[in-house]
């Protein structure tokens, strides 16, 4: 294991069928002002919104609404929320949608009361709040971020053409609980649910993908990628089969909820990449991170080829028999590359609508990580980007 850590999370999962009954035991444990965000109106559609305000008014909540949140939010919504946040003097933060919503609702929380602009504060300066944080809770009704159960926010700035995460070290950041129930998801389109599902995979190969210890975290992750590839085969054959979706649902949480990371120097270069195409294309977040997914990992695997080969035979299968590591390393890669396929990917930026006159951009707002098997110059970054057109 590398170094020394903590771990702590505080947020309150409750999973299944039944998990919004929980809802108003919770609610009760918070202020009378209560904020519901969401995003473009679906969870009106599917009778989830009415669900949820019915337990708010049960509750005798006052209920005030940001509705619309897109889903990759920017910061002039994050300064409408704070507006109406104020106005309705807000005791506690309701967010009810995906990961976007929830990302949202963090960044929301430690806004309201900050007497700076905080996009200068906490995505320029990365600074920590010091002020007070409005508690969040969530009911999730997309998989794929692990939002509900971390304390990263992600905002973007369109003006800038910059996407970037703050992961808070503030533990009081985190949902104080999230509602897990994974028939909600089951009324999205495929699309949605793949771009989910390629996330999810990807938020433990960024994990994963750093470091050479003979480490514990590795040993969990590989579990979680082997459990995301055979559920999202059952998935694509039937989008409502309840223990596939609920196997993905309750993996996408443990994939981002700091667990994994532990003892990890952790990668993330590949967000880093699909974030700045997301700020320039505003293309769906999953997507993003399996068009750059394959060029990046073909470019740093010499420097990690063990880690690589290692990901061969033990996520995917291949007989070691034989083989170098260099083959079994190409090998794990073409069967990841197969399975992305079959989930029907973006694979090539273009599909994402990324066009050449974009590129200087998205370099320019990529942002260098140095956590994994090798610390990319811009001109790796222009590289990687390139084979992925």
């Amino acid at each position: 294991m590398l170094g020394n850590f903590s771990y702590c999370n505080p947020t309150k999962l409750y999973f299944g069928e039944d998990a919004l009954g929980n809802l108003s035991a919770e609610l009760s444990k918070y202020g009378n002002n209560v904020v519901l965000v969401y995003g473009g109106g679906s969870i009106k559609k599917n009778g989830i919104y009415g669900d949820v305000t019915g337990i708010l008014k049960a509750a005798g909540k006052s209920v005030s609404e940001i509705s619309g949140v897109m889903p990759n939010p920017t910061i002039h919504k994050l300064r409408e929320g704070i507006e109406i946040a104020r106005k309705n003097k807000v005791d506690f933060i309701l967010a009810v949608g995906g990961g976007s919503v929830s990302d949202y609702a963090k960044a929301l929380s430690v806004s309201i009361h900050c007497d700076e602009d905080p996009w200068e504060k906490y995505y320029v300066r990365f600074e920590e709040p010091s002020c007070e944080i409005v508690p969040v809770g969530v009911v999730l009704t997309m998989v794929g971020t692990g939002s509900e159960m971390n304390a990263g926010a992600v905002i973007t700035n369109p003006e800038e053409k910059l996407k970037i995460g703050h992961v808070f070290m503030d533990e009081n950041i985190m949902p104080k609980f999230a509602v897990l129930n994974p028939r909600y998801t089951m009324s999205l389109p495929k699309y949605q649910m793949t771009a989910g599902i390629y996330d999810i995979f990807n938020h433990i190969c960024e994990q994963y993908f750093s470091g050479e210890d003979d480490n514990t975290s590795d040993y969990i992750s590989e579990g979680l990628m082997k459990s995301v590839v055979h559920s999202s085969r059952i998935a694509l054959r039937d989008m409502n089969d309840y223990e596939a979706r609920s196997n993905i649902m309750w993996t996408a949480t443990w994939a981002l909820n700091t667990l994994v990371s532990r003892g990890k120097s952790t990668d993330w270069m590949v967000h880093m990449l699909g974030q700045s195409v997301g700020a320039c294309s505003d293309a769906t977040h999953g997507m993003t991170l399996s068009a750059v997914s394959l060029p990046y990992y073909k470019f740093i695997m010499p420097y990690g080829i063990k880690k690589f080969a290692r990901f061969a035979v033990n996520v995917w299968g291949i007989d070691p028999d034989g083989k170098t590591d260099e083959q079994l390393a190409e090998e794990g890669l073409s069967a990841m590359e197969a399975w992305m396929k079959e989930l029907g990917l973006a694979m090539k930026l273009s599909e994402v609508g990324v066009t050449p006159d974009m590129l200087d951009d998205i370099v320019n707002g990529t942002l260098i990580m140095k956590g994994g098997y090798k610390v990319l110059s811009k001109d790796d970054v222009r590289e990687v980007l390139s084979a992925a057109m």
